[in-house]
């Protein structure tokens, strides 16, 4: 039997996967670096090369992480939990009602609203910053966890995203339900949601690592109340509070990756199949 002209032979595929794994090696060596480093004394890691495994591990730097009294990340776990969480949430359901209203209620002005959503999504998060903390500031609410997550309750990509997933439903369906006496809000929740479920866990997983992996707005609107601080804010504080100790920065650093590695490796199938949802009609 004759191979076919489009399958590649023995020869490219082996280099393929030679240049995968070289490339796989190259790009997880600082991750490995951090998890392994905190398992060793801070003299192993400073050798040069870095006793990655000859030296003694111990569990004593997590636990100094953890425990440790000027900045503890253990409240920090848990405002940035609540921040990811909290973010997840109020993006699918601004998301999603948002979405609905574009796709399926009639008004002139449905274009130019969605436009206005688009244009969201190219103003440089930085320039707004300012004005954000001004108008928590002036709501006198900047001392509380409302603070941390009242400005990212809602985003235009995610409207942009469950937009495309909503108009690949077929309208024959939605006509059938009207005709049955279905309503907005029951055609919303019992149909149209289950249909859209992987764009929603897409939209899910991505907002809750925007909410979890938050640095520069917890540093600003937290600088003046320690117990505001998130894990990310918290471990950059570890940098002067431990004596400078590179063992002890890396267990922080791990500690704050295990909720994105999990959600990247578990819902990465997810991901894709969410983000390109509306990619093909």
């Amino acid at each position: 039997m004759s191979r076919s002209v489009n399958r590649p032979g023995p020869v490219p595929t082996v280099l393929t996967y030679l240049w995968l794994g070289i490339a796989a090696v190259v790009l997880l060596f600082p991750v490995l670096l951090t998890v392994l480093g905190g398992f060793l004394p801070s003299n192993a890691l400073l050798h040069q090369p870095p006793q990655l495994f000859d030296g003694d591990w111990t569990l004593e730097n997590y636990r100094a992480a953890w425990r440790q009294p000027v900045v503890p990340l253990a409240p920090a776990f848990v405002n940035s939990l609540f921040v990811g969480l909290s973010v997840m949430l109020g993006h699918l359901i601004t998301s999603c009602l948002a979405a609905y209203a574009l796709v399926f209620m009639r008004s002139p002005l449905r274009r130019p609203i969605f436009w206005l959503f688009l244009a969201t999504i190219m103003v440089p998060y930085e320039s707004i910053v300012v004005p954000n903390a001004l108008f928590i500031r002036s709501l006198g609410i900047n001392d509380s966890r409302l603070s941390l997550i009242l400005p990212f309750l809602a985003t235009g990509f995610g409207v942009f995203m469950l937009r495309q997933a909503f108009a690949q439903f077929p309208r024959e369906l939605r006509e059938a339900a009207v005709i049955d006496g279905c309503g907005h809000l029951r055609f919303l929740v019992t149909i149209l949601l289950p249909a859209s479920r992987p764009a929603l866990i897409g939209i899910a997983v991505w907002s809750f690592l925007q909410g979890w992996n938050m640095y520069f707005w917890p540093l600003i609107i937290s600088s003046s109340n320690n117990s505001l601080n998130t894990l990310q804010t918290a471990v950059f504080a570890l940098k002067d509070n431990e004596g400078g100790s590179p063992a002890v920065l890396l267990a922080g650093i791990t500690i704050t990756l295990v909720p994105t590695l999990l959600l990247v490796i578990f819902g990465q199938r997810w991901l894709v199949r969410g983000f390109t949802a509306g990619a093909v009609k």
